[in-house]
């Protein structure tokens, strides 16, 4: 990850329908049709879990996206860009819960 990467946005998306292999592709693909080219963006990297057996790991969701930016001004840019929305109209279907987590790095 760059150095010069001060905000972390992580997000946790649990889909509709568990486990679904169509769904996890559809989604992983409109993480990286509609997120990678927004600015101000200078990571952004997608999977499924890693399956960490350890009782503080959780497991449960379907796919986890982390998206670094130099401050949290640019995730603002992020949030309300035209890309990000359509995102969210295009995938939202396969997806019945997401949680967030971000982070500022000193």
């Amino acid at each position: 990850m760059p150095n010069n990467i001060k905000f972390i946005h992580m997000v946790y998306f649990w889909l509709a329908n568990p486990g679904s292999e169509d769904d996890t592709s559809i989604l992983l693909a409109g993480i990286n049709q509609h997120l990678s080219g927004i600015p101000g963006v200078l990571y952004l990297g997608a999977g499924i879990p890693a399956g960490t057996d350890r009782d503080v790991v959780d497991n449960s969701y379907g796919v986890g996206l982390a998206v670094g930016f130099a401050d949290a001004a640019a995730h603002d840019v992020y949030q309300d860009h035209p890309d990000h929305l359509a995102f969210i109209a295009a995938c939202k279907h396969v997806w019945s819960r997401v949680q967030v987590y971000d982070t500022v790095l000193p």
